[in-house]
C-alpha cells in the first residue's frame, strides 16, 4: 500500500488531515468539516478556516486517497492508506504510565507454569487495548522422560509421553491389528532409549537414521509401530495450535452494531487460528513491531481489522513468540502501540 509523501501536503492539509484521523480513532465516527471549524473552546477542531475551505482541503485528501466518505455521512474517515501514513508519520505515542508498567509487570510475573503466564499476557493487552489480546506460544519442545504404548483396541494404541518437566501428553496411534503385544513393548523401551534427554524432533531424526541404516534391534512389527509414531508426531506437532486469544467480546462493541458483518467476519478470522499464527510469524521473522492495517494483510481484507505485533525474546535474545492485539481500524494506535512493545519486553523477562 503506498501512501503520498507527508511533504507532498501543505501545512493546513497536514493538520487538518491530522485532527480527522485523531477525531476518527476517538470516536469511531466520520469527521466533518463543522466539527473542524471554529474555535477549540468553542467546540471546534482548531482550524481557522470557513467550512467551505476546510471541504475543500477534506475534497483534496480524499481525491489523494488518504480520506473516504462513507455514503450515509457528509464527514470523512481515513483510508488504510491514510492510517499507514498517519502511523508511520505522524503519530506521537503515548508511553506507558508508572502504573500501567507495574501492573503489567506484576500480572505477567504471577507464579505458575509459563502456560498460565501466556494466557495472563493474552487478557491483559485484550484488557489495555479494548480488542482481543493474542500470543503465540514459543516453539521450545520438552524434553521427553519416557513414552509408552498401550492397546486400547484392536487397532488404536495410547501413547504417553512423559517429559523431563514432568509434563504428560497422550496420543492416539491407528495401527494395524497385528501389531500388538510384545511388538509394544520392545517399541517403548526402544523409543525410551532413544527419546530420553531429547526433544521429540531430535528423538524422531535418531529414530528415523537408525532404521534406515538398520542399525535397530526391532523386529519388522516394532519398526512399523515406531515409524507411524514418529511420522503422526511430528505432523501433530507442525498443526497444533499455538495462539491463545482471549479477549474477542470487546470487538463486540456499540459501534460494532452498525457493521455487523465486518465483525463476523474477524470472529470468523479468530476461528481460524493456524492462519492468524502464519501472520504472526511475519512479525517473528522481521523480529521487530510490526503493524498491519485493513486490507494490507489478505487474511484481514474483508474483516478490515488492523493487527499490532511484536516478538519477544528468552534471556538470550532469540526471538521465542509474538503477542499482539487484533481490532478494528480505529485503534488507539499511539496508545497501543507502545503498550504491546513494554509488554513483550516485560514476558520476554518472565520467559528468562
Amino acid at each position: 500500500m503506498n501512501s503520498p509523501p507527508l511533504t507532498d501536503l501543505s501545512d493546513r492539509a497536514r493538520e487538518i488531515f491530522r485532527l480527522v484521523v485523531e477525531g476518527y480513532l476517538e470516536s469511531g465516527s466520520p469527521v466533518g468539516s463543522k466539527a473542524l471549524a471554529g474555535p477549540k473552546e468553542d467546540g471546534g477542531g482548531g482550524v481557522n478556516l470557513s467550512p467551505a475551505s476546510i471541504r475543500s482541503v477534506l475534497a483534496e485528501l480524499e481525491q489523494r486517497g488518504l480520506l473516504a466518505a462513507p455514503h450515509t455521512s457528509a464527514g470523512r474517515m481515513p483510508t488504510d492508506s491514510g492510517l499507514r501514513l498517519f502511523v508511520d508519520a505522524m503519530m506521537q505515542v503515548a508511553e506507558p504510565s508508572a502504573e500501567e508498567r507495574a501492573a503489567i509487570e506484576q500480572r505477567i510475573a504471577q507464579p505458575g507454569p509459563i502456560e498460565r503466564a501466556l494466557e495472563q499476557t493474552s487478557a491483559l493487552l485484550s484488557d489495555l487495548s479494548g480488542a482481543a489480546g493474542m500470543v503465540m506460544v514459543p516453539r521450545r519442545e520438552p524434553r521427553l522422560a519416557q513414552v509408552s504404548l498401550t492397546a486400547l483396541d484392536a487397532n488404536r494404541v495410547l501413547a504417553v509421553l512423559v517429559g523431563e518437566d514432568g509434563q504428560v501428553e497422550n496420543r492416539i496411534l491407528a495401527l494395524p491389528a497385528e501389531a500388538l503385544g510384545t511388538s509394544l513393548e520392545q517399541a517403548s523401551n526402544f523409543l525410551t532409549a532413544k527419546a530420553a534427554g531429547r526433544t521429540l524432533a531430535e528423538a524422531a531424526a535418531l529414530v528415523e537414521r537408525e532404521i534406515a541404516s538398520e542399525r535397530s534391534a526391532l523386529d519388522e512389527a516394532s519398526r512399523d509401530i515406531v515409524a507411524r509414531g514418529i511420522a503422526m508426531w511430528s505432523e501433530d506437532a507442525s498443526h497444533r495450535p499455538v495462539l491463545i486469544v482471549r479477549g474477542q467480546a470487546n470487538l463486540l462493541d456499540e459501534s460494532a452494531l452498525a457493521d455487523i458483518d465486518r465483525v463476523r467476519s474477524l470472529l470468523d478470522d479468530l476461528e481460524n487460528k493456524q492462519s492468524v499464527a502464519t501472520l504472526l510469524e511475519n512479525a517473528r521473522e522481521a523480529e521487530a513491531m510490526r503493524i498491519f492495517i485493513g486490507s494490507e494483510n489478505r487474511l484481514f481484507s474483508l474483516s478490515g481489522s488492523s493487527v499490532i505485533a511484536a516478538p519477544y525474546r528468552d534471556a538470550q535474545g532469540k526471538v521465542v513468540g509474538v503477542l499482539g492485539v487484533i481490532g478494528p481500524t480505529r485503534l488507539n494506535y499511539a496508545r497501543v502501540v507502545p503498550m504491546v512493545d513494554f509488554t513483550a519486553r516485560s514476558l520476554g523477562k518472565r520467559i528468562g
